[in-house]
């Protein structure tokens, strides 16, 4: 293994300087791809904000009928106009989702564990290359747990998964996912973003932390922020706002549009400031004015 005996701690990320490697293909770390995968990366991130609006709903696939999306055929079609990406589970995408939405697709393509369990850790491949394309899928989820009793696997489906991604000219999102025992700290994110990335993961999905600037810079590809566990309305606006401001391509919101009592206009409310440059502030008072 690597002598790790006077490594120094990483301290200047130059976070005021942009990336570099940025001619030719606006999306962070994509210059080098080809035709197929910038396209789909065009599909995913917008082309004048550089930025995108997820909306996951994949929760299904461990956690069964959740509050909020027992009927996912009701709920898109509200949703789908302000929807950049689709976060979702190949079942999902089948039988509820009108294929002329054109929208992109993030498919999930781990599973294998359920709420019931406790660990969550040990996920395998579940989508193949030839499903993939079938579905016509802008990237493949891979769930990726650093630092827990899973990571070893977990990673093993990422590098699978960018090999397949690369054959096919298909991207891969690393979903970072935090175990119970393991710290929400910006050194666990700064480790986990970077190791995606390293591993050839396209785009990085991850929660905001302190210090989320030196996350994003030190990490050469996008990252998309995960909305988490539900928040009153303005703290979701909140999270967004700093997210984009610390450099984030864009957010992944799930509980806090789907569990939201207005989740048409939050959702709303979430596109203005990824895509027009709202404060938080702002789009929440947007929203109000939206559910009054």
């Amino acid at each position: 293994m690597a002598d790790l005996d006077g490594l120094k701690v990483a301290h200047d990320y130059h976070i005021d300087e942009p990336f570099a490697n940025n001619k030719g293909f606006y999306v962070k770390g994509a210059n080098a791809l080809d035709w197929g995968m910038k396209k789909h990366l065009a599909n995913i991130f917008n082309p004048v904000s550089g930025n995108t609006v997820m909306f996951a709903f994949d929760h299904g696939y461990f956690m069964g009928s959740v509050s909020g999306l027992e009927r996912l055929d009701l709920l898109l079609p509200k949703l789908m106009p302000y929807i950049d990406v689709l976060m979702c589970t190949r079942g999902a995408l089948r039988t509820c989702i009108d294929p002329s939405c054109r929208k992109a697709v993030a498919l999930r393509a781990t599973s294998g564990s359920s709420m019931v369990q406790e660990d969550l850790s040990h996920e395998i491949l579940a989508v193949d290359a030839e499903e993939a394309v079938r579905l016509n899928a802008d990237c493949l989820a891979i769930q990726t747990f650093i630092g827990g009793d899973g990571q070893l696997s977990s990673l093993k489906n990422l590098e699978d998964a960018v090999n397949m991604g690369c054959r096919y000219s298909i991207p891969i999102l690393g979903v970072v996912a935090v175990g119970k025992q393991m710290e929400r700290t910006t050194k666990f994110f700064k480790l986990a973003t970077r190791m995606l990335a390293e591993l050839g993961a396209n785009m990085v999905k991850t929660y905001y932390c302190d210090d989320f600037e030196e996350v994003v810079a030190a990490c050469p590809v996008p990252i998309v922020v995960a909305g988490g566990k539900k928040l009153p309305e303005n703290e979701a606006l909140t999270l967004a706002y700093n997210a984009i401001k610390g450099g984030a391509r864009g957010v992944d919101m799930g509980r806090n549009i789907f569990q939201s009592l207005h989740s048409v206009e939050m959702l709303q409310a979430v596109n203005k400031i990824v895509h027009e440059g709202f404060t938080d502030k702002e789009a929440y008072e947007f929203y109000q004015d939206l559910v009054k």
